[in-house]
């Protein structure tokens, strides 16, 4: 879980950002944004599938 704690003299606006920048190297929301719905098997090939030809392409 990710927590900040404030410093002393320190303004929330900093402890925003240092709040924002730990989630995102944490991947907490890439996490949340994957799981937002629940995938059917098929889906799921269907979504490797289409990431495997894209990663052919480049």
């Amino acid at each position: 879980m990710t927590q900040v704690v404030l410093g002393e003299n320190e303004g929330i606006d900093s402890a925003l950002r240092r709040f924002k920048r730990q989630v995102s190297k944490a991947g907490i929301l890439a996490d949340v944004k994957y799981h937002k719905h629940f995938e059917t098997p098929h889906e799921k090939r269907k979504r490797k599938a289409v990431s495997a030809r894209r990663k052919l392409r480049f």
